[in-house]
């Protein structure tokens, strides 16, 4: 059965440079860095960056909550990422979003006042 998200993984060509831009819109530095994966304590789950990959926009579909998608989206785009879809109100005051980091990922946004981190076991 599955239980919530746990991690989500997105595939990197730079791993360094990713580590780092990572880092900087999380500001968090990993808990587990090695050669081969890099984890990211994020709310209770884990963003992980895998060297070596093929990153793509429609790979990762994993939607990351966030207090205020205004907010946090201008943060991202600020630190470079690019549009992919603009915070839109799909209904009952949840708001979704996405954009696509440097390295060619998907990053999904979703701010979802039903959701409290508490109901989740």
């Amino acid at each position: 059965m599955l239980l919530g998200l746990r991690s989500a993984i997105y595939p990197v060509r730079d791993l360094e440079a990713a580590k780092h831009w990572y880092a900087a819109v999380l500001g968090v530095q990993p808990y587990f860095d090695q050669p081969f994966y890099v984890g990211f304590a994020v709310g209770g789950f884990e963003l992980g960056l895998l060297p070596d990959g093929e990153p793509g926009s429609s790979g990762v579909q994993a939607m990351w909550g966030v207090a205020d998608i205004a907010a946090s989206y201008a943060q991202l785009l600020a630190h470079g990422a690019t549009v992919l879809a603009a915070p839109e109100d799909v209904g009952e005051g949840i708001k979704v979003a996405s954009v696509q980091d440097p390295f060619g990922n998907r990053l999904g946004l979703i701010e979802n006042p039903h959701f409290r981190a508490a109901d989740v076991r």
